[in-house]
C-alpha cells in the first residue's frame, strides 16, 4: 500500500523532468493499485469501515484526476 500510493508521487516528479509521455502515462496506474490495495485491506478487517470510507473516496478522487491526465497524455502523443 505504502509502495503503490508514494509510487504515484514520484512517477509524476519523473514526468515533470522530461520522460517520454508513454512511460508516463503507463505508471499513472499505479493508482489502480492503490485501490486495490485498499480494499483488500478493508475486505480482511485490516481498516474499518470508517477509514475505508475516508481513505478510498480520497483515492477515487485521485484515480479520475490521473485518468484524466493519462487520456490527455495518449492524445497528445498520438498527435
Amino acid at each position: 500500500m505504502l509502495k503503490s500510493g508514494t509510487s504515484v508521487g514520484a512517477n509524476i516528479r519523473e514526468a515533470l523532468r522530461g520522460q517520454p509521455r508513454q512511460d508516463f502515462a503507463a505508471k499513472m496506474n499505479k493508482i489502480n493499485e492503490t485501490e486495490y490495495w485498499l480494499e483488500l485491506l478493508y475486505r480482511t478487517d485490516y481498516i474499518t469501515d470508517k477509514e475505508f470510507r475516508s481513505i478510498f473516496a480520497d483515492c477515487k478522487e485521485l484515480v479520475k484526476i490521473l485518468t484524466s491526465i493519462v487520456k490527455t497524455t495518449r492524445e497528445k502523443t498520438e498527435l
